[in-house]
């Protein structure tokens, strides 16, 4: 095991920086310093701010997220699905002495063209802490991952958490709407809603009409909205990947979401390991840091 190391997740909006030293987190750091929030520095500006005091002996340092994209500090490439889990600590790139970004995961088919950045390490950690065949991911974009012991066979992208967003803040289903409140009866019921139908598109159009004529409570769209989406998410998801009840599933998320998701499955007959994406994030870092050590 190394002896130290520098973790960083630095995303779109956000960077977070855990600094370890014998396989223990002794101090974090986190930025409103993303890719695309630089302000004008430089992404090393940042960098060095944010290790500042951390790199003695130039301890190793690794990065995930849109750090790598072309947005980001350097491009680091993509590795094609199948994508042995051993590749991703091999195919590192790197950006100064001992700092390094991990790469993402690609799919490239007729049927399915697909890229993630940073859920490849959550995903390497969920597989060391919660291994199963299918892997969840929500977020802005939830991420559906099979793969088996070795190697990530296959993954798709549903825009769940974004089109949640856009419809609510940017299209007639959430004009003109008060300030929403949490409702669990109304996710439920659009839990049901998007499970029982598969018609989505004439299915949005009904939110607003619901709310409009009394039937929905303006100030649970948004609860009702979240859980018709997700319902239709994980309804079509299972189906492709031809999921069987007993099969295990490894949800890696934060408490609230992990919450709609499990209860999501509940209702179509499934059970899910919840894992903590921040636990899955730092074990797959871990696991990374350790192969380059050795």
């Amino acid at each position: 095991m190394t002896s130290g190391y520098i973790a960083i997740d630095w995303g779109s909006t956000n960077l977070r920086a855990w600094h370890y030293q014998h396989g223990v987190c002794v101090e974090r750091r986190q930025a409103t310093a993303g890719v695309t929030r630089l302000n004008g520095r430089s992404p090393q500006a940042v960098f060095d701010e944010v290790t500042q005091g951390w790199r003695e002996r130039h301890k190793p340092v690794l990065m995930a997220g849109m750090v790598g994209s072309n947005a980001g500090w350097k491009t680091a490439p993509y590795l094609p699905c199948p994508a042995a889990f051993s590749e991703f600590s091999q195919q590192l790139t790197p950006v100064l002495e001992n700092v390094w970004i991990i790469p993402g995961l690609s799919e490239r088919r007729d049927d399915n063209c697909n890229v993630m950045r940073g859920e490849e390490t959550q995903l390497l950690g969920a597989k060391t802490l919660n291994p199963a065949p299918l892997y969840i991911m929500p977020g802005t974009h939830c991420k559906w991952v099979q793969a088996d012991d070795r190697a990530v066979q296959d993954f798709r992208t549903a825009m769940t958490g974004e089109l949640h967003h856009i419809l609510l803040n940017h299209s007639l289903v959430g004009a003109g709407l008060p300030e929403q409140l949490a409702s669990q009866s109304a996710f439920t019921a659009g839990l049901e809603r998007g499970i029982n139908d598969i018609a989505l598109l004439p299915r949005l159009f009904e939110v607003r009409a619901a709310h409009v004529l009394g039937e929905l409570p303006r100030s649970e769209v948004s609860d009702f909205l979240s859980g018709l989406l997700i319902g239709n998410e994980v309804a079509t998801m299972t189906r492709h990947y031809a999921l069987k009840p007993q099969q295990p599933v490894t949800l890696v998320a934060g408490p609230s979401l992990s919450q709609r998701y499990v209860e999501a499955l509940r209702l179509l007959g499934y059970q899910a390991n919840v894992l903590d994406g921040d636990e899955a994030f730092q074990a797959g870092i871990r696991s990374i840091a350790n192969a380059v050590a050795n």
